[in-house]
C-alpha cells in the first residue's frame, strides 16, 4: 500500500484540519498525538493497553535502537513492528537530536557527526546515508532526514550554519531513501525538518530551501528547545503558512496539551511528546480541567476517579487517593495507571478537536477549553493562568 495524506474537513476560521493518512501498517486520523517509545517500547504500557486507549501510531529512536539492540538483530526479528509486536504505524526520528543533547561526547563536520555512546563510551558516526540505512532496519513507516537542531540562544552565525548543513543533509538523506529499499516489503516515507531557530527569515529560508526537494512530508523542528512561548508561536504560525496544503506536517517534540491546541489551530496535524509518560510517572495527571499532581495531600481521601469524564481503565477502577497512596508506596501500579491514563487524555483531546474541526466549530470549541483549562504555576502554588484561544 502506498503512502498518501488527504486533508479531509478544513476549519473555515483558522488553519486546522482533519486529514488521513495512509501507510502500509492502517490509516491515521490527523490531527494526531504519538506516543514515544524511544526504545520500542512506551514506558511502563503494554501493546494492548496502548490499544485500547486508541494509540494511532508510535515512535522509535533511531539513537537508541541502533546502539541497543542494533540493526542486525532487528533485521532478524523483523524489524520494529515485529520486534515489538507492533501491529500499526511507526515513526523513528534520525537520532540527531540525542546525538546532539550528547554535545560533550559528539563532533559534529560536514559529513555528519561523530559521538560517544552514552551506554559504554564506545565511538560511533551518524551521516546521512547512515540514518536511513538504520531506519530502513527498523522498517518503520515513517522516517526522519538527519538534521541539526541548534540549541536555543545560539547565535544566528551558528544558526545560519546549521540551517545550510541541515539542507545538505536533506539532500543526501532524499538521494539515499530514493535510491535504496525497504527489508520488509512495505513503502517507508521520508519527511524533511526544517529549522532556523528564531530568526524569522531564516526559518523562511530552511522552509523554502527544502520545499525545493519535494518530500512527502514536513517536520517542524528546532522549537520548544527553550524559547520563549511567544517566539515559538511565531516561528510555528511562520512555518505552517510556507508549508503546502496538500502534505502533513508534524511539530517535533512540543506536547503541553495547551502547545496542541494553539498548533492545531496553525494548521499542524502530528505532534510527538514524552511529556504525558515522564510526567505522568512523576505523579502528575491531565485532565480537561488542566493537570493535577497525584502526590498533594488534597487527595489523600479523595475516592473519586482522576477524571470522571474519562474512560480509561485507570479511571474506571482506581481512586485518586489509591493512586497517591501507591506513588508514595512507590509502587510501579502508580507509574503505570498515570500514563495509561494520559495517554488516553491526549487521545481525547485529538479526538475532540477533530470532531469541533469536521462541525466548522474549532473556534467556539477553543474559547470552550480555554474556560476550563487551567494552567497551574509551579512556581506559585495556586495561580493559574487562563489563555483566552482568541489571543493568539
Amino acid at each position: 500500500m502506498s503512502f498518501s495524506f488527504q486533508v479531509l474537513s478544513q476549519d473555515p476560521n483558522s488553519r486546522a484540519r482533519c486529514g488521513k493518512l495512509t501507510t502500509a501498517h492502517g490509516e491515521i486520523l490527523t490531527p494526531v498525538f504519538m506516543p514515544v517509545g524511544t526504545q520500542g517500547t512506551v514506558k511502563t504500557l503494554s501493546r494492548r493497553e496502548l490499544l485500547e486507549v486508541g494509540s494511532q501510531i508510535i515512535l522509535g529512536n533511531t539513537y537508541h535502537l541502533y546502539l541497543r539492540p542494533g540493526e542486525e538483530l532487528l533485521r532478524q526479528a523483523g524489524g520494529l513492528h515485529g520486534f515489538a509486536a507492533w501491529p500499526k504505524p511507526i515513526l523513528t526520528d534520525s537520532g540527531g537530536y540525542q546525538v546532539f543533547s550528547l554535545a560533550a561526547l559528539r563532533q559534529i563536520y560536514d559529513n555528519g557527526v561523530r559521538f560517544q555512546s552514552h551506554i559504554d563510551g564506545s565511538r560511533h558516526e551518524f551521516t546521512p546515508e547512515s540514518v536511513i540505512r538504520t531506519q530502513r532496519a527498523l522498517g518503520s513507516d515513517f522516517m526522519m532526514v538527519l538534521d541539526e537542531c541548534a540549541p536555543h540562544a545560539s547565535t544566528r552565525e551558528y544558526v545560519e550554519k546549521s540551517l545550510q548543513l541541515t539542507t545538505a543533509w536533506a539532500k543526501r538523506c532524499l538521494h539515499a531513501w530514493q535510491n535504496s529499499e525497504g527489508w520488509y516489503g512495505h513503502e517507508q516515507t521520508l519527511f524533511a525538518i526544517t529549522q532556523g531557530g528564531t530568526f524569522a527569515d531564516l526559518r523562511q529560508r530552511s522552509t523554502e530551501e527544502l520545499l525545493q526537494l519535494e518530500f512527502p512530508g514536513y517536520a517542524i523542528g528546532g522549537l520548544a528547545v527553550g524559547e520563549p512561548k511567544p517566539a515559538m508561536l511565531e516561528m510555528l504560525e511562520l512555518s505552517t503558512a510556507l508549508l503546502p496544503q496538500h502534505k502533513p506536517r508534524y511539530l517535533m517534540g512540543v506536547g503541553k496539551p495547551e502547545d496542541l491546541v494553539q498548533a492545531v489551530n496553525l494548521g499542524v496535524d502530528m505532534f510527538d511528546c514524552v511529556i504525558p509518560t515522564r510526567n505522568g510517572r512523576k505523579g502528575q495527571v491531565f485532565t480537561m480541567q488542566g493537570p493535577l499532581n497525584l502526590r498533594n495531600a488534597r487527595f489523600k481521601d479523595d475516592f473519586t476517579p482522576i477524571e470522571a469524564a474519562c474512560d480509561c481503565y485507570a479511571c474506571r477502577t482506581y481512586s485518586r487517593a489509591y493512586l497517591r497512596h501507591l506513588f508514595y508506596a512507590q509502587e510501579i501500579l502508580a507509574l503505570r495507571m498515570a500514563s495509561l491514563h494520559n495517554i488516553r487524555f491526549y487521545h481525547r483531546l485529538m479526538a475532540s478537536m477533530r470532531a469541533a474541526i469536521q462541525r466548522s466549530a474549532f473556534a467556539e470549541w477553543q474559547v470552550e477549553f480555554w474556560k476550563e483549562y487551567r494552567i497551574a504555576d509551579a512556581k506559585q502554588g495556586q495561580r493559574n493562568l487562563v489563555i483566552q484561544a482568541e489571543s493568539f
